[in-house]
């Protein structure tokens, strides 16, 4: 997730507590036919970025039910968090880049380094929206997020990282939990459809959960 530590008193309700305890958590998923083990390290320094987020799974499971062909694809996951979403595209064949925050990086080359094999590719390298973003091509046929719409001060930074990241094939796709108090629902709403085709391709409306499908509008 991208988010910096000590954020407590504007994140969301559902996070809040991340902040309190700190403990290690190894959970298993399979997607796509594929085995994850995922280690979430809970606690201050982490904060957003320790747990695997309902919207990840989300993500993952729109992957497998589409059926998404991502093998030689040149794909960069935003806020990656624990990296699950960047780790099943790379086990699927994609040329991976799952970027954070400086402090969420290590949780995230641990989990590369036991669920991806030396044949995928899958670089972990830091991304600062709207301040570093330059530094990386303009090339790619996915940019992927799962739940990294929460504080709004780090909306306009998020779309100026979209647009650098998306050329005229690129692809989008955010999955996202729909926090109105959050103005998440503004962002993708209202925000977005300044500069991107924005589609709903998945909906969970008990558990509000969304994902989106964008490409950036050609001049």
């Amino acid at each position: 997730m991208e988010a910096e530590g000590g954020l407590a008193d504007e994140l969301p309700r559902d996070v809040c507590s991340l902040f309190s305890d700190t403990y290690t958590e190894e959970s298993g998923y399979k997607f796509c036919g594929r085995e994850l083990r995922i280690t979430q390290h809970f606690g201050a320094n982490l904060g957003v970025a320790a747990p695997v987020w309902d919207a990840a799974l989300y993500l993952c499971t729109y992957f497998e039910e589409q059926k998404l062909n991502f093998q030689g694809k040149k794909v960069i996951e935003l806020g990656a968090g624990t990296g699950i979403v960047g780790i099943l595209v790379s086990l699927l064949g994609g040329d991976v880049t799952l970027t954070d925050l400086p402090h969420a990086l290590p949780q995230i080359r641990k989990n590369v380094s036991v669920n991806v094999p030396s044949d995928h590719i899958a670089n972990v390298c830091a991304l600062s929206w709207g301040v570093d973003q330059a530094h990386f091509p303009q090339d790619y046929d996915f940019v992927l997020g799962a739940d990294i719409i929460y504080l709004k001060e780090t909306y306009d930074l998020l779309v100026q990282t979209l647009l650098h990241l998306c050329g005229p094939q690129t692809t989008i796709l955010l999955s996202s939990k729909m926090r109105k108090e959050h103005g998440t629902v503004d962002f993708f709403q209202n925000l977005l459809p300044q500069y991107f085709n924005v589609e709903v391709v998945k909906r969970d409306a008990e558990d509000e959960l969304n994902v989106y499908r964008m490409t950036r509008f050609q001049n």
